[in-house]
């Protein structure tokens, strides 16, 4: 159960309770934020770490001279408010200052197998790592190692191996650009391109979509644009949970007139209303209605939408020939607009629409919001790109924009909203296991050397080739990868085949209870903490999902005097590693920042002048071609594309399930047992299900059942004993909350194109186990 502020031993060596399954269940929320979301955002934080420490934290997050939230990818406005975070930002970056510790006597009484038993919430509670510890062969329980000697430990078993391509190296976008381009230079000068991400997990089917149709693999707009549009179609993404403060910026679009249609398959409290608690109305008012138009749309019917809009939009400029389509645009900056006509033509109204789970007056009503308006951006989030169609949707949205012009100006384009603090940095420093030639080339140039060409292994393929007995070096970086990754029982295997894992983190995780033969759990400072080299106090740098990259200074004394920053961990690595093969100035690299930035500056293009740029306030935003009408393809143009669908029909007595994050949730880590805004309270094992489905299906409300996912490959994948909860989800659909159900996702179940897990679209059966308790 969850302790009282005033119980919590500051010294960190207080035990905390894995908390009882308590479901109780509430009507859901149709407002977010407001003054509950300031108490529990202050009421978390105060468990965590004093009332002094938790005022430095919350006043220097997202400010110019502080550090960047760990949390989300939402950007900073041009004029920051003295609170620039949201419930969420504030209790992330307390967690991470928490005052507990996690020290040598801890490991000494819980061994690795009793780890293993806890839930992710109490292993998160222990607080933050102080020491690098080793679990060797054999061995029941971590123990303290030497910095030096664990690093050689590495360092020789890198060095032994018949290929380098035996080694992962795995990050999450907690990663800084300093560390992340260091982490690829050393994969790379080791010999191989396996840098498996999370990227891959959430929005590598946005960056297939948008690099063969755009030319670049990101989002298009800036804050500006979004407060400028005339129309914001939100899509798959619960804004009010993941990036709070996005819905500041949605506030703002509708008070300068624009319209915002949400597409999803629940309704969620932050896209109903929102009451800033940063403004008046929001403590005293009703806030803002932010949703003009609500779509509940069955889980993966967004392509059938956006075909179904687009045939529309062709047929209106039939019937009124040059006023709906921007055929200026599209002759200028388009290629492949025949074909795809001819194609959108063919398309079976009736079936897409039913695919929609929609009524086509209310399709009819947003066709005429789109005709209404001059600037239109779409957003999303995994809830397109974690479908096996996920990239033949975004395409169609980028469709959908070109027919009447809505790239290349204010107000309008694509906008992609990243769930992590630096995942689209990481990828723009080279964490990419298929990075292009030119950046391997200017990588080369800069140190001398010939980085290899074969692409390297994505997440799911890593998962594959450690299964199979191909890989036996893991080196996770600032994240979970047993829990963010699909198939739990074939990852965890996977891993625990490995020769040796090595997890370079902040807090205890489920990662570190999952073993290799050898394994080390190496503790790093976090975004918060100082970063003190041998030429001083040190900065990092992020970029946010609008590419604007910018400075973060750590304010905190770190936990412990043992850690090492990201940074120092992987200069000290690759210099034993690599020992003098290559000009690389690791030490250099390690003692000051901003020789990284300079090697940068000459890698990484739009990174001129870095060190200069960045010391600016709020630093600079990379120049994105599009807006500028420059398509980076082979055509030079961008490209409309012809999509098939195949609608996801669960078979009789089955259910499509989608799995999501609770409001009290970062991530793979609950920060409690709720999720409020939902009306869900005391436990995480439920699955929501539309109620007549449920009599449908013979079942009770708050009855236990087992989730089974139904595949292809005859397995069986069992999610034991949830509870099922009456809740207004599409009818043949369902949902519940990960890591909880990573489990029922088949390793193989990816999207076309881009091998995304497809953890919004699993085939389930719900086998009943006991009648409601009542």
């Amino acid at each position: 159960m969850r302790r009282h502020p005033e119980s919590i031993d500051r010294s960190g060596m207080d035990t905390i309770e894995d908390p009882v399954d308590e479901l109780k269940v509430t009507p859901p929320k149709t407002w977010a934020a407001g003054v509950p979301a300031v108490a529990h955002a202050m009421g978390y934080s105060l468990s965590q770490t004093s009332p002094r420490r938790t005022l430095l934290t919350l006043l220097n997050i997202n400010q110019t001279k502080g550090f960047d939230c760990p949390g989300c990818a939402w950007p900073e406005p041009d004029h920051r408010h003295a609170t620039e975070y949201c419930e969420n930002g504030a209790k992330h970056i307390n967690d991470e200052a928490t005052s507990r510790r996690v020290t040598r006597e801890f490991f000494a009484e819980h061994s690795v197998a009793e780890l293993d038993t806890r839930s992710d919430y109490w292993l998160n509670q222990q607080g933050r790592l102080t020491e690098p510890m080793i679990k060797r062969p054999g061995a029941t329980h971590y123990e303290p190692i030497d910095w030096d000697v664990a690093l050689d430990l590495i360092a020789d078993e890198l060095s032994v191996l018949d290929t380098p391509d035996r080694a992962m190296f795995y990050t999450s976008g907690r990663l800084n650009n300093e560390a992340a381009f260091l982490l690829q230079l050393f994969a790379r000068a080791l010999g191989t391109n396996n840098l498996p991400d999370c990227s891959n997990m959430c929005h590598e089917s946005s960056g297939s979509a948008l690099q063969e149709t755009i030319g670049v693999g990101k989002g298009s707009v800036s804050l500006e644009d979004i407060y400028q549009a005339d129309l914001i179609f939100v899509i798959g993404q619960n804004p009010g949970t993941n990036h709070p403060r996005m819905l500041s910026a949605l506030e703002r679009t509708k008070r300068n007139g624009g319209r915002v249609i949400a597409v999803n398959p629940l309704p969620e409290a932050g896209l109903i209303r929102f009451k800033n608690p940063q403004q008046p109305s929001g403590v005293i008012g009703r806030g803002t209605a932010i949703a003009d138009e609500f779509l509940q749309i069955r889980p993966g019917g967004d392509l059938a939408l956006f075909q179904l809009l687009n045939q529309l939009l062709l047929e209106a400029e039939d019937r009124a020939p040059g006023t709906v389509l921007d055929h200026e645009f599209i002759a200028a900056h388009t290629s492949g607009f025949e074909a795809f006509a001819t194609h959108a033509r063919t398309i079976d109204g009736a079936e897409a629409l039913a695919a929609t789970g929609l009524d086509r007056a209310l399709i009819d009503r947003v066709l005429e919001r789109v005709l209404a308006s001059r600037r239109i951006i779409v957003c999303w989030a995994m809830g397109l790109t974690q479908h096996k169609h996920g990239v033949p949707t975004i395409r169609e949205l980028v469709n959908f924009l070109l027919l009447r012009g809505n790239l290349g100006r204010p107000g309008a384009g694509v906008c992609s909203v990243r769930g992590h603090s630096n995942v689209q940095g990481d990828r723009t420093m080279g964490i990419w296991e298929q990075m292009p030639q030119e950046f391997l080339d200017a990588l080369g140039r800069e140190f001398d050397f010939t980085p290899p060409t074969t692409h390297g292994l994505d997440s799911v393929n890593a998962i594959r080739a450690m299964r199979d007995g191909q890989a036996s070096v893991f080196v996770g970086v600032a994240g979970n990868f047993v829990r963010a990754t699909p198939d739990s029982a074939v990852t965890e295997a996977a891993l625990r085949r490995c020769r040796l894992t090595v997890q370079i983190s902040t807090k205890l995780n489920r990662s570190h209870t999952v073993c290799g033969e050898t394994a080390l759990i190496l503790p790093t400072l976090g975004r918060s903490d100082k970063d003190i080299q041998a030429t001083g106090l040190q900065f990092v740098t992020v970029e946010d999902s609008m590419s604007q990259i910018h400075a973060s200074r750590g304010r905190l004394t770190p936990a412990s005097p043992h850690l090492l920053s990201e940074v120092a961990i992987i200069c000290r690595l690759a210099a034993r590693t690599l020992g003098d093969r290559f000009s690389i100035p690791w030490k250099e690299f390690e003692a000051d920042y901003a020789a990284i930035r300079d090697s940068i500056s000459r890698v990484v293009r739009g990174f001129d002048d870095f060190n200069e740029r960045i010391a600016v306030p709020g630093g600079f935003r990379l120049p994105n071609p599009v807006n500028a009408h420059l398509y980076q393809t082979p055509s030079g143009t961008a490209v409309f594309t012809c999509n098939q669908f195949t609608s996801l029909e669960p078979p009789p007595g089955h259910l499509v399930l989608q799995s999501l994050r609770s409001h009290d949730q970062w991530n793979t880590i609950p920060y409690a047992m709720d999720d409020r805004y939902r009306g869900i309270h005391g436990a995480r094992r439920v699955v929501l299900v539309n109620p007549d489905d449920l009599a449908q299906l013979g079942l009770l409300d708050r009855q236990l059942v087992d989730i089974v996912s139904v595949w292809h490959d005859g397995i069986e994948r069992r999610a034991p004993e949830f509870r099922v909860v009456g809740y207004p989800t599409p009818p043949g659909s369902a949902a519940a909350y990960y890591p909880e159900t990573n489990v029922l996702v088949p390793l193989d179940s990816v999207a076309d194109i881009s091998n995304t897990p497809t953890s919004k679209g699993v085939i389930v059966r719900l086998e009943p186990l006991a009648p409601p308790d009542r």
